[in-house]
């Protein structure tokens, strides 16, 4: 079954608005869209309803069954595509799809096996039809050049935070709402890598606030945080929040810390630099890539040490750093480079 990943839907949404905004003259931004589903963008031309539902969509363009999608410039912020033989070169047809992770390949475990097939499967077309596939980040790139081969057909085009992620005006009754203690640090990754996380938070003198946990975890985390010295009753889960209360979340903690070390876009960690809250992320290429200096990107076992600095006497320096680096990325800037790689294909 193919689940819509909030975080892609919320991106797509955005590259849709941008790309209305920043269209070159004489073009126009039409939609391609699952029955049932409704565009309220502004701006947006055209809108194709396809005669069949979203789930049915994703199985039959995994299949390479794509009636009635008809032809064009083709750009999915997403792998979910019409991936099937057109002709670009006489009938300036193009399609690119986005890939934003590659979690089905190095961590499969963290999703459903129906999703790691899917992604596997789409990918494998994309390799046969799609006229580019876009990243967003130069790490990724190196890394998925060495899985499949597309050559130059790998494109860098980074994300952006969300178009809505600002400071509520009422994000302390936020807090409250949802049991938060005033000084806490935000902690955000798969749970088998929070440990060094919570052993920084100890070393701190913090709560940590876990966000993004999947249901039914919570026990599991409880026991990663008190086997790392957190008490259970300072140890905080929360699931799948919402953009505003996330703002809020995430505004008011001490230190951001990202432990997902998997090649992909650092959604979390993107939005903490908006934010301007300062930001600790183990090694990996693409915190190496999208955050720059905009954070303290270290090894695992160096998390406790500088998750502990960034909340005392470096708080202050990469908070400035991370609301410079957030500066980089914006959906306008994104689309402009979408427009600019159409006219280039």
């Amino acid at each position: 079954m193919h689940v819509v990943d909030p975080d892609q839907a919320a991106a797509s949404r955005d590259l849709a608005a941008g790309l209305v905004q920043t269209a070159p003259p004489n073009c126009t931004v039409d939609a391609i869209v699952p029955s049932g589903a409704d565009v309220d963008l502004r701006g947006i031309g055209e809108v194709r309803t396809l005669a069949v539902g979203r789930r049915e969509l994703a199985a039959s363009w995994q299949l390479g069954i794509a009636p009635g999608v008809g032809g064009g410039l083709i750009h999915a912020p997403t792998l979910l595509a019409p991936l099937v033989r057109h002709d670009r070169v006489h009938d300036n047809d193009q399609t690119t799809v986005t890939l934003w992770d590659l979690r089905a390949w190095e961590a499969p475990s963290q999703l459903s096996r129906g999703a790691v097939a899917w992604q596997r499967g789409m990918l494998r077309r994309a390799v046969k039809h799609a006229d580019a596939v876009v990243v967003p980040s130069h790490s990724m790139a190196q890394r998925l050049s060495g899985l499949v081969k597309l050559g130059d057909r790998i494109r860098v085009i980074a994300g952006a935070p969300p178009q809505g992620l600002v400071l509520p005006a009422d994000a302390t009754s936020r807090r409250d709402a949802l049991g938060l203690p005033s000084e806490y640090l935000v902690l955000s990754g798969p749970q088998d890598t929070l440990a060094a996380g919570f052993r920084g938070a100890v070393a701190a003198g913090l709560d940590a606030v876990v966000i993004g946990a999947a249901e039914g975890t919570e026990p599991r985390i409880a026991e990663i945080a008190a086997a790392a010295g957190l008490p259970e009753r300072r140890a905080h889960v929360r699931g799948t929040l919402e953009v505003s209360d996330r703002a809020a979340v995430v505004a008011g903690a001490r230190v951001f810390v990202s432990t997902d070390a998997v090649t992909g876009w650092p959604w979390r960690a993107v939005e903490a630099m908006s934010l301007g809250v300062p930001v600790v992320a183990v090694e990996s290429g693409c915190h190496h890539d999208v955050l720059a200096d905009g954070g303290a990107v270290v090894a695992e076992e160096a998390l406790p040490e500088a998750i502990e600095d960034a909340a005392g006497a470096g708080r202050e320096r990469l908070r400035v750093l991370a609301a410079d680096r957030s500066r980089a990325f914006s959906w306008a800037s994104a689309a402009e480079r979408v427009w600019s790689l159409h006219a280039d294909l």
